[in-house]
């Protein structure tokens, strides 16, 4: 209960101070800082490209963000970061302040949970051992501190090899720091992946001593040690500015920030999220108010913005080409098999007017790469996870009709990168199209890792890339990927009612069972982070095939129903612990934190068992979101868990995005109002909600009885009244 009541306390603190601004105020960066969450208290802006913040340890899964709620110390302060993931990356630029001896053998810090304190756009704690009170904030291209020591001598420790990586001797390849003027150091690192980190470190006073420390023989980066000569009580500030693309990039983006009055830059970050998150006003408890905007501002922080102010970026080529974006923006950094499901959905109401820049800035991928991202890091591809996904989300704004992007280019875009084989990881791990062509499906003795998975996933890419083309009247192109749309039918086993993986035979992999769990990282088997009972359920673009392939509704029913109640347990056909890292929040045998899971209990309205629904949405939302340091139950994904979340309270979800219809769960709080950014507003009203009236009794749309399934993105965001009236 103690670290608990610590994050309410800090959270209250820092709220009661800002009382009298908006929906900010309600925001606990605390939660999913523990645990499986992988969030981060640092200062984001919306789409910054710098997330200045604490690192609490760097070489553990449960630091992929550099923090850990319940880490008793501070080890460094870092410049960027991603959140929610389930891999470490980033943390560049890392120092310490630090009083006493130059050259300490630590310079890790302790702290009181106390004195630490946050709130979007502001991050402050006391640092035990440097005696130094570290205040932090940001604009969307510089990272901002002011130190004050509370002794003599106070000075910055640099340690230019850190970051947050599992394998730091081989972090830095190559650095290049020099000091410039009396205030300014300026610096270029290669790192791992050939990634280009340029930087500039400017200070408000003057440097009178810069100390080379020695450092680790395998170590390529440099160790600072900074004086200033300060005095007890005086402030010291300092500003980094980052760019992907050159020093002169990075002193560039140092003037998105050139005041050095520290409150008026914190008010400026501060006004900025009261902005971001007054897109939609709720009625609900103050408690679940925190949740609910928690989970929003987490899904407003990324995509990270990788162009310098002036639109140049560095294009993720093996020779990393300086470009300048044609519409001067260019963003990156896109997990797509963690979005696709309901995140740029959420986008397209509340943010519209960045969808097309983010099509356009994979288009520009496409450009220079030859294929579309993946799950393309800041300045490279990445393969980690299967499918093709961003077919998906192009096919969503297609067919929502957003046309600041060339949809004919596009689809070629779509139609290349389907067509391409490839290797992902060094593994036998071929996502090769020719074969998924021949068989309808990856056979598990030739693709050894996820054909399942690989096939349910790359079926509803099709299903995109037939949609695209459909639109565009292009039939040769809309006939081969919608017959390739379909290869989910050919995985499904009539017999056992499980998605389950099959040989270049014909045959069904045998032993089989429907509970044990793969992950590609371990060892093998037919599915990603889940197994037989977690992908049934994923044939997003026809679930009435689905309900169908069951017998119709009342067996599919059933099934559904016994896979959340169900006493069984995942099982691990080998012994390692990481192996159901993923397969998290668990009811039944849902993994309700993990992606593929979040539109499974929506299947109950499509199947006419919508009370199904709402009860299950109910217990998602009271047991796996709390307004607590552990407060999601599995990796946030760069908002992918709180955006299902932010769905699961209006009362409706994206089931297939693509298709432009959300499906109806039962919301969870008394109202909800959307701005939309065209002027109008979407209203939802939850007649008679209350802890017992759980369940919907009828729907009325603009006043009008209403008995689909779904409502619209078109009634949504035209502006209209969604009326649920609630039962026991």
């Amino acid at each position: 209960m103690r670290k608990i009541y610590l994050a309410f306390a800090t959270f209250l603190c820092v709220a009661s101070v800002y009382a009298n601004s908006t929906n900010s105020k309600y925001v606990n960066v605390f939660i999913g800082t523990e645990g499986k969450g992988h969030t981060s208290p640092a200062v984001w802006l919306p789409n910054s490209m710098v997330q200045p913040g604490p690192d609490t340890g760097n070489a553990s899964w449960e630091h992929c963000s550099g923090y850990q709620y319940t880490d008793k110390k501070i080890e460094f302060f870092s410049q960027n970061r991603n959140s929610g993931g389930g891999s470490t990356g980033f943390g560049d630029v890392a120092f310490m302040p630090y009083i006493g001896e130059n050259n300490k053998k630590s310079y890790i810090c302790s702290f009181d949970k106390k004195s630490e304190s946050a709130r979007p756009g502001y991050y402050g704690v006391y640092l035990d051992e440097a005696k130094c009170k570290v205040d932090i904030t940001a604009s969307k291209y510089v990272a901002f501190y002011n130190m004050k020591f509370d002794e003599d001598d106070g000075s910055v420790y640099f340690y230019f090899q850190r970051g947050l990586t599992h394998h730091l001797d081989k972090h830095v390849k190559f650095s290049d720091i020099t000091q410039e003027d009396e205030y300014t150091i300026v610096g270029h690192q290669i790192l791992a992946g050939d990634r280009n980190s340029y930087f500039v470190i400017k200070f408000e006073k003057p440097i009178k001593e810069i100390i080379e420390l020695p450092k680790p023989e395998k170590q390529v980066a440099p160790k600072k040690a900074i004086k200033f000569g300060l005095k007890k009580g005086e402030d010291l500030k300092m500003k980094i500015a980052l760019s992907f693309v050159s020093k002169e990039g990075a002193k560039l983006n140092l003037t998105d920030l050139p005041t050095w009055n520290f409150s008026e830059a914190r008010d400026a970050a501060f006004v900025a999220w009261d902005n971001a998150l007054s897109s939609i006003d709720i009625d609900a408890p103050d408690n679940m108010k925190t949740i609910f905007y928690t989970a929003l501002y987490h899904t407003l922080i990324q995509p990270l913005t990788l162009n310098d102010i002036d639109g140049k970026y560095r294009a993720p080529t093996p020779n990393g080409e300086i470009k300048e974006s044609p519409i001067k923006e260019y963003y990156g950094n896109f997990p797509f098999w963690d979005t696709y499901r309901c995140v740029n959905a959420l986008y397209s109401i509340i943010t519209p007017h960045m969808i097309d820049k983010y099509i356009n800035s994979c288009l520009m991928f496409y450009e220079n790469v030859g294929n579309l991202p993946v799950q393309a890091g800041p300045t490279r591809q990445g393969y980690s996870m299967v499918g093709e996904n961003c077919m998906n989300v192009i096919g969503e704004m297609v067919a929502k009709g957003f046309k600041g992007f060339d949809w004919n280019k596009a689809l070629d875009a779509m139609v290349d990168s389907s067509s391409q084989n490839r290797l992902v990881d060094d593994m036998e791990n071929w996502e090769d199209r020719d074969m998924y062509e021949k068989y309808g499906y990856y056979p598990f003795d030739l693709v050894k890792v996820e054909s399942v998975a690989r096939t349910l996933e790359c079926s509803f890419n099709d299903y995109n890339v037939a949609l695209v083309a459909e639109k565009l009247g292009r039939k040769d192109v809309y006939d081969r990927f919608y017959k390739r749309s379909r290869s989910f039918e050919n995985v499904f086993d009539k017999e056992t009612q499980f998605m389950r993986g099959k040989d270049s035979n014909g045959n069904w992999r045998d032993p089989f069972s429907a509970t044990d769990v793969s992950h590609v990282y371990y060892y093998m088997g037919d599915y990603t982070e889940g197994n037989a009972w977690q992908y049934t359920w994923l044939v997003l673009h026809d679930p009435q095939w689905l309900i169908d392939a069951f017998g119709g509704n009342e067996p599919f029913v059933a099934k559904l129903f016994e896979h959340f109640t169900t006493d069984l347990k995942s099982t691990v056909p080998y012994e390692n612990k990481h192996a159901v890292s993923d397969a998290t929040g668990m009811i039944g045998m849902a993994a309700m934190g993990n992606e593929p899971s979040f539109h499974v209990p929506y299947l109950f309205t499509l199947a006419d068992r919508q009370d199904l629904a709402a009860r299950f949405i109910r217990q998602i939302c009271d047991q796996f979101f709390k307004n607590e340091p552990e407060g999601l139950s599995g990796n946030d994904d760069v908002g992918s868990m709180s955006a299902s979340y932010v769905f699961a309270c209006l009362g409706f979800y994206p089931v297939n995005p693509s298709s432009c219809e959300y499906v109806f769960g039962a919301p969870q709080v008394k109202s909800a109002t959307i701005h939309l950014p065209n002027g109008k507003t979407f209203k939802m009203i939850a007649h008679n909600l209350n802890m017992e009236n759980r369940y919907v009794k009828s729907i009325k749309l603009n006043g009008q009885d209403y008995t689909k399934k779904t409502i619209s993105h078109s009634d949504i965001t035209n502006g209209s009244t969604l009326e649920f009236f609630m039962r026991h």
